[in-house]
């Protein structure tokens, strides 16, 4: 810690920064007695320092600022009247400012009394002319006793000092904002400023919630310095390139120890490299996955930090206090793993999400557009699925979208069918790809927001090919056939992404734990469900969903009955690329004896790839001439 005790001579920024560096156990230092002889004749002589005079006596004192800021902290009493002077000594270091503030009448009275100085009372008036008080910093008024004086200092100091931070006031970083407030701590608040589109965000809504602890900036120095190390940073910004601007901006500013946290989506492999510049300059990086959206930010969301447990441990009671709670009261945030672990477990929360809410999508459209069902009798029906454990967040939305009206007219039918998406289930398909995961039903939810995108394509073709049914076919209305699938598939889509999250942490070796992470999923996340609620346990037993007793049984009374929707949505000309999907992935993965081995036979005869045998020890690889009569 660096303190600049400052004021006109004869404030008695010596006297009471001798007192606060004892306080403090800091070393205390004397800015008067770092003047070059020159500038020491001139005051003697009742000649004002120009700038110019003082222009080598502030290098000097910024050079040993620097230095004892290394050495654990120093008190420093100094003039430092002029912005300028200020500035330059900032530029050092973080300081904090102590103004010593008194009248022109208080402090000649002293000056004339005080004996033994080489400061001339005569130079009082220049003195006062020149000063430019600060609107920053602490500022005491000098009537009061040395230690009492001292003792206000050491109040404001811990008074006027945080540890938590938030950068970016969109509407996650706003709303997270709003909750640790209400929830009792000072925050600082940071929205860069950009004229014309960004001025005072943040100061904004500390405006707009006067009854709230907020401290709000557009400067990020003083934003950083406003903050107690060891300093929490929580980026709430866009992804990519400017978290790594930002990361550099802050650099400069922070202080061995500070931690930074990401709670954008990020891709967890660019976490891994900020984790790993970030620890070789001294800094903690936690990579958080965050869910729960507008909502969940406001009221709890799900919190899944990466990075180290020290860093973890800083800013763990924070989290603990925003964070949705589970069943048992206890905080829906857990520390994930090292490095970029925390948005690796957020990207693969994404993944099943998408699969989650097409599956939805493709049971309304059989309900909608192969029953003939209105929106309110599919409500109805979801509801009543509710009722067998099948409630979750995304049915509960689902249900209320469909009852949505606009002039007697149902919204939905209004929106338009293009599906958008932020990346992060791309990126699931790409990593499952790249560690071998199965990963058919989740992969085939992007590729149907990625085919819903071509409208116009789809549009064009419509008019020029139509699925044509056998006039003979009936689509059966059989909710509780469906019902039955919808249970299946889900479980399904579960399965997928716990697998590639336990591939991919082994490989990494993160130590994941499946219970803590399902646990942490069943409030406050966009895929909490009674379904999560039960794999809390099942994962404390298993860490293959598919091979878990409870999905054995569920496998056992739905597996007829996906098929038959599926095969009912295909005879009917309607897409479920996630249930069809799904049962693909079942099929395969059940199924002993697959046609694989014609594939390494075809590998082998165009690639000479070679094979393995049945009949031969594991390991073993074999090449076969084809073409050869031997």
């Amino acid at each position: 810690m660096i303190i600049i005790v400052f004021g006109v001579s004869g404030c008695g920024k010596t006297t009471v920064g001798q007192l606060l560096a004892e306080q403090l156990n800091l070393p205390f230092h004397d800015a008067d007695l770092y003047h070059p002889p020159v500038n020491v004749a001139k005051m003697s002589n009742g000649e004002p320092l120009t700038d110019q005079d003082r222009i080598p006596w502030l290098k000097v004192l910024a050079s040993n600022l620097r230095e004892w800021d290394n050495n654990g902290g120093a008190v420093l009493a100094c003039s430092a009247l002029k912005e300028d002077y200020r500035q330059t000594l900032a530029e050092a270091t973080e300081i904090n400012w102590v103004y010593l503030a008194g009248s022109y009448d208080t402090i000649r009275k002293r000056l004339v009394t005080r004996m033994k100085h080489f400061m001339n009372p005569k130079l009082l008036d220049s003195q006062f002319e020149i000063l430019e008080e600060p609107d920053y910093g602490i500022r005491i008024e000098i009537d009061s006793s040395p230690h009492l004086i001292v003792q206000e200092i050491m109040d404001k100091l811990h008074q006027n000092k945080v540890q938590f931070g938030i950068i970016g006031m969109g509407v996650m970083g706003r709303n997270l904002a709003l909750n640790l407030t209400e929830k009792g701590e000072t925050v600082c608040v940071y929205n860069r400023h950009v004229a014309g589109s960004e001025e005072g965000i943040a100061q904004r809504l500390a405006d707009e919630n006067p009854d709230l602890p907020f401290k709000a900036f557009d400067d990020l120095k003083s934003f950083v310095h406003t903050l107690e190390a060891p300093r929490v940073i929580l980026l709430m910004i866009p992804a990519g390139n400017a978290v790594d601007m930002q990361i550099e901006q802050l650099k400069p500013l922070l202080s061995k120890g500070d931690v930074i946290v990401d709670g954008g989506n990020s891709f967890f492999k660019d976490s891994e490299r900020r984790a790993s510049e970030l620890k070789a300059d001294g800094f903690h990086f936690l990579p958080m996955g965050i869910s729960g959206g507008e909502e969940g930010a406001r009221k709890g969301p799900s919190l899944m930090p990466g990075g180290t447990a020290e860093g973890y441990n800083l800013l763990k009671t924070y989290l603990e206090k925003i964070a949705a709670v589970d069943k048992n009261g206890k905080a829906c945030i857990t520390h994930v793993g090292t490095g970029g672990a925390g948005h690796f477990v957020k990207m693969v929360h994404n993944s099943i999400e998408y699969a989650e809410m097409q599956l939805l999508a493709e049971i309304y459209s059989i309900m909608r557009h192969g029953w003939g069902l209105e929106p309110e009798k599919i409500a109805a029906i979801l509801e009543d699925w509710a009722g067998y454990g099948l409630n979750s967040y995304l049915l509960e939305i689902t249900v209320s979208i469909l009852k949505k009206k606009e002039n007697e007219e149902f919204l939905l039918d209004k929106i338009l069918d293009q599906a958008e998406q932020k990346g992060t289930g791309g990126w699931s398909v790409s990593v499952a790809l790249e560690n071998g995961v199965p990963y058919g039903p989740l992969a085939e939810a992007v590729m149907a927001r990625n085919i819903s995108a071509r409208k116009t394509s789809r549009e064009d073709l419509a008019k020029k090919i139509a699925f044509k049914p056998d006039p003979a076919f009936v689509f059966d209305e059989k909710p509780e056939i469906l019902r039955n699938a919808f249970a299946m598939v889900s479980l399904i889509n579960h399965a997928v992404g716990f697998d590639l999250i336990k591939t991919v942490s082994d490989k990494q070796d993160w130590g994941i734990n499946l219970s803590e992470t399902a646990r942490i999923w069943t409030n406050g996340c966009i895929i909490r469900s009674a379904l999560m609620e039960d794999l809390v346990d099942v994962f404390k037993d298993h860490d293959n969903l598919l091979a878990a007793k409870q999905s054995l049984e569920l496998f056992g009374k739905s597996q007829r009955d996906l098929a038959f929707v599926v095969n009912q949505a295909m005879e009917s000309g309607h897409a479920v690329p996630v249930m069809s999907s799904a049962l693909n992935y079942y099929l395969s993965a059940i199924t002993s004896e697959s046609p694989a081995n014609l594939i390494q036979a075809q590998r082998d005869f165009f690639g000479a790839h070679t094979y393995q045998r049945k009949d031969k020890e594991r390991g073993n690889y074999f090449h076969t001439d084809w073409l050869s009569n031997d």
